[in-house]
């Protein structure tokens, strides 16, 4: 039997981890209980630094039920890290690990699909919204657009899914060697290029508490992504500036047509407009190539991507 264990980062999530901890053993008693995974299965949260009584009401559960696990990073380094934490962590200690959120929006009732396409032989399997109707439309809109966006610049990434999937020993093994600081998991994940698979399920509601990714969240996860996937943005600046370049021969020419014609008319506004048009695209180039020398400075630091501080195990 499969001995699955579950990765599940947490930020300040009081106010849903008791309710979802109990969801979740039910779970896994079923799935134990119908031989689907093995009994020393475990459930690990990862506590990403947070400042009400997320840690307070982990180390509980572990006390109250063997079940449960518990990480702490030493201070709050961001879901991604977090997950990535807990995948590294505990790579070596499962079969296959499963990764959701704390409020459990996604459906657990597809961990006996995931487990079985994982004894089928794949290596991840990616869980995929099969609709956003519980989502407003501009945060729809927005989903899909970055998703194609991505596509368009060349990263492979899988449509609408998240950070809801499993993985196996061996891909999180393979995982391992993506060393780099600035991570972002739903697009580096296709990179390891073992066989997969996707099941599709509703996102449900959130139970209680706010989401820990609101839109000033959604955007800085949506520009990591691009930049540590793609130089596709520099690229498209190289082509702008030399379509710029040929319109401003084609606009000498013309100038100087015009010149020998007697057809000249002094004028500011012409003027004024390619200076702000060309000034605002420099500065553009300018701040998208910085963001890509910002990245290379982080990753020549090599700075560890988590601590652990604590691990609650058995």
């Amino acid at each position: 039997m499969t001995k699955l264990y579950l990765a599940i980062p947490c930020y300040n999530e009081e106010e849903v981890l008791r309710d979802s901890a109990a969801k979740l053993a039910k779970k896994y008693s079923d799935m134990m209980a119908a031989g689907k995974i093995s009994a020393d299965s475990k459930i690990v949260f990862i506590d990403d630094g947070s400042k009400d009584r997320t840690w307070e009401i982990i180390t509980q559960l572990h006390g109250e039920n063997p079940v449960f696990q518990g990480i702490k990073l030493s201070r709050n380094r961001g879901h991604q890290n977090a997950l990535l934490c807990g995948l590294m962590t505990l790579r070596n200690k499962a079969d296959a690990v499963i990764s959701i959120d704390a409020d459990l929006q996604d459906d657990i009732n597809v961990f006996d699909e995931m487990v079985e396409k994982y004894e089928a032989g794949c290596d991840v399997v990616y869980g995929v919204r099969s609709k956003r109707e519980t989502d407003t439309f501009f945060k729809r809109f927005t989903a899909e657009a970055f998703y194609k966006i991505l596509e368009k610049l060349g990263a492979k990434v899988i449509f609408n899914h998240a950070d809801f999937r499993l993985m196996s020993k061996r891909a999180l093994e393979a995982f391992s060697h993506y060393k780099e600081t600035n991570i972002f998991l739903r697009g580096m994940v296709p990179l390891i290029g073992y066989k997969s698979d996707i099941v599709t399920y509703e996102r449900s509601e959130r139970l209680a508490g706010e989401s820990k990714y609101p839109l000033k969240k959604m955007l800085a996860l949506a520009w990591e992504g691009i930049t540590s996937l793609s130089i596709q943005p520099i690229r498209l600046i190289t082509w702008l500036g030399l379509i710029i370049f040929l319109i401003s021969l084609i606009m000498i020419i013309y100038s100087i047509v015009r010149f020998f014609i007697g057809a000249t008319v002094s004028g500011w506004a012409s003027t004024l407009c390619s200076i702000w048009a060309l000034g605002g695209l420099q500065l553009l180039a300018i701040g998208i190539i910085g963001e890509y020398i910002g990245k290379i400075y982080l990753e020549s630091k090599r700075r560890p991507r988590f601590i652990v501080e604590t691990f609650l195990e058995d």
